[in-house]
Parts: structure tokens; sequence; C-alpha cells
């Protein structure tokens, strides 16, 4: 069934921020754009979509979300194209995986022309918002919670649906130590590993202050049953190259999020040449090639970070370390690319970009 594109109400705030934050020095996260995009759902459709001052939320005590999690979320981010146009990369892909979450998370389903036609008129609005430096990019979070006032288990009736922006530097300035998690587990199979759900954040923390007490940055999941399969790496899905075959995990698991930034890598290796394997990754593979020098390159993909490359795994209380960042061929080209792709400056041969 075809959606009509949306009408858009559109009310704008009479006190920008703008001029009060620092763009030569941006925390990922901490500022906000002048704008947001609202828009609820009640009695079995979608209400008017608007664009409003960014401004607190008023929830009820019993709102749903707060009680049972019925919550969820997606990433992307914008940036300045090279001719001055704002460039939103595969946002489609975000809205079909939004609402995949939202089906797993027994939620209302959105339609993408709404969820698309919004964000572009919210970076029209507020397009004095993307920063320009290296580096820098206006970070997008699209979100939606449940709404219903009561207190009882059960689907809410009510949604509530937003798209907030914050201008950010990188996430990751330096190299990434990562250490394998053998005893929590993110994901178990049949769980809500590949919705991009609240709770999924939240259960990773407490192991993730326990490796950054002993120094790790950041975790290398593994599987639920076994803990000797590979899955994801922090909030990020992990890339490895050995012996000039790049390997990832496949996604066929439900335990691994559909990673639009690892899928975008993948094709691109792809076009390039290089060999792929998508396939069950384990522990002994990964040690074994850390500790016979086939381990050529390791990194994080994901759309706040992009590529996060790896400097170290520990496992069992041993550090292997990975070759020096200067010397990976895959993973430097990769961002170079990625990088002017995202801004225009090569040819988007994949037609991935949006224009605003």
């Amino acid at each position: 069934m075809s959606v009509q594109t949306p009408t858009i109400k559109i009310t704008k705030t009479s006190n920008s921020k703008l001029s009060s934050v620092d763009f030569d020095n941006l925390p990922f996260g901490k500022h906000f754009a002048d704008h947001m995009v609202e828009i609820d759902y009640a009695d079995g459709k979608w209400g008017e979509a608007t664009i409003v001052p960014f401004a607190n939320l008023s929830l009820h005590p019993a709102t749903s979300a707060l009680h049972y999690g019925q919550a969820i979320f997606e990433g992307l981010k914008a940036q300045k194209g090279v001719d001055g146009d704002i460039l939103v990369f595969r946002p489609d892909m975000n809205a079909k995986r939004f609402n995949e979450s939202a089906k797993r998370m027994s939620m209302a389903e959105i339609p993408e022309a709404i969820f698309l036609e919004s964000l572009k008129v919210l970076l029209d609005l507020d397009k004095n918002w993307v920063p320009t430096g290296e580096d820098q990019s206006l970070y997008i979070r699209p979100f939606m919670i449940a709404t219903d006032d009561y207190v009882g288990i059960r689907p809410s009736e009510k949604y509530k649906f937003l798209i907030i922006c914050s201008p950010v530097g990188g996430y990751y300035t330096d190299p990434v130590p990562v250490k394998i998690e053998t005893e929590f587990t993110r994901a178990a199979e049949g769980g809500v590993g590949r919705a991009k759900a609240a709770g999924n954040y939240a259960a990773s923390l407490y192991p993730a202050k326990l490796a950054a007490e002993q120094g790790y940055r950041q975790l290398i999941w593994t599987d639920a049953k076994t803990h000797t399969l590979i899955e994801e790496a922090g909030t990020m899905n992990v890339v490895f190259v050995i012996n000039d075959i790049i390997i990832t995990p496949s996604e066929e698991k439900d335990t691994i999020l559909k990673g639009i930034t690892k899928r975008s890598i993948l094709q691109v290796a792809q076009d390039w040449g290089y060999k792929i394997e998508e396939r069950e990754v384990t522990i002994v593979e990964v040690i074994e090639a850390l500790k016979n020098g086939t381990m050529q390159d390791a990194f994080g993909a994901g759309t706040a970070a992009t590529i996060a490359p790896i400097s170290l795994i520990g496992y069992n209380g041993v550090n292997y370390d990975l070759p020096a960042i200067e010397t990976r061929t895959f993973s430097n080209k990769l961002k170079a690319y990625m990088t002017d792709y995202k801004k225009g400056k090569v040819e988007d041969k994949f037609n991935w970009l949006m224009r605003v």
C-alpha cells in the first residue's frame, strides 16, 4: 500500500542555542539542535507530524516505557557535502530497521515515508547545526517510546516517535583495546538482540564497567550458549582481516544486529575485489591468528565511529597486540573512502546518499 508524503506542521524556536555551541570542541551527544520531530500514535493510527522547538518531555509516572521497556532507537549521521548540500548516509535502511525493531518489541510501525520526510524537513530547518570540521557530523537519533499511562504488562496502545539531532566530533579518538567476554551475555537466541532496543544497551553497561576497570574500552561479545563464538564488538559489529580475507560473524543469527555500516563496508570490499566470509567465527580462530601473525586488521563497524580500530584483544588474562594502525591497508583505505563518500567527494556509485 502506498503512503502519501506527510504534511508536517512546523513551530520554530524563538531562542536558538546555535551561538552558544563551541564547534571547535564538540563532545559526543552533549549539544542538541534547536528543533525535534514529534509524532504521536493513538487509536490505531499516527497523528500529525510536527517539528517543534527542542524541549523536555512531560511524562505520566506510569508511562509504560519506564516500567516495561518498550523503547527503540536508531542512529545515523548528516554531513555537509562538498557542494554545500546536507548528505545523509542510507536513511532508508535505518527506517526499515526501525520498523523491524518495532515489530519485535510489539510497537507501532511508522510508515517509512513519514520517517524519511520528517527527517528531511528537520535537517533543512536545522541545517546550520551540521558541523563542517574533520570527523564532525550531525548525529541523528530517531526513537520511539510506549506512552500508555498504565501499569500493566501488555503492549502499549500509545506511542511517541521523536527525532533529535546532536552536532558531534569523533566517537573514538584512539584505537580501542577490547576484551573477549565469556561470562556475561549481550543477547541470546530467540531474544531481542537483533532489535535496536534500549534495554540491550542497559544490559551491557555492567560488564563494560568491569572491563573498563581492567583497562579495556569495549567488549567483544560471545554467544550465550557456549561463549566460544564471536558475535559483536561493544555496540558495533566486528570485522577481522586474516590472511587478506575479510571475516565477520554472520547476521543469520538473531543475536546480531544487522549493521548498516557493516553491510556497506562489505559491499565496498566486494567491489574492490576482496574475498569476504560471513560465517561463524570462533575465539580459537581469532586467538590463533593473533598468535601466528596472520591477523592483519580488526575493527568495530557502526554509525557512531564508522570504523573503530582495535589495538589489542584480551582473552583469559592475556593481551594480544594487533599490527600498528599505520600498517593496516584495508581499514585505513576503507575509512578514507567512507569519509569521502559521506561528504560527496567521490561518486555515489551505490546510491546511498539522501540530499537535503
